[in-house]
């Protein structure tokens, strides 16, 4: 018995930086991860920095492992490392406003 044919999807991938955003629409195999998605979106060469052993993903803004399943009409998203600790921001912006 032949393997079954799995009908493409659409699906986006998505990462930005402080200077370039991208959305990128692609078709890919129906039950692909989401790291095959980034890997054949071309993403990876626009943004070399991008470390899929590192960052983090989503879909969505809900965060997923680089083996999560797609399903048609996901967007990824590529989450970049932060800069400060979102709690250091907030305290080093209070000490400022303070006189």
């Amino acid at each position: 018995m032949a393997p079954q044919k799995r009908d493409p999807i659409s699906v986006e991938v998505t990462y930005a930086t402080a200077e370039k955003q991208s959305l990128l629409t692609i078709e890919i195999s129906e039950g692909a991860t989401v790291k095959e998605a980034v890997e054949q979106s071309g993403i990876l060469i626009l943004y070399p920095d991008i470390d899929p052993d590192q960052q983090k993903v989503g879909i969505f803004s809900k965060q997923v492992s680089w083996d999560h399943i797609l399903q048609a009409g996901d967007r990824i998203e590529i989450y970049r490392p932060l800069i400060i600790d979102p709690k250091t921001a907030r305290r080093t912006r209070q000490g400022q406003t303070k006189s």
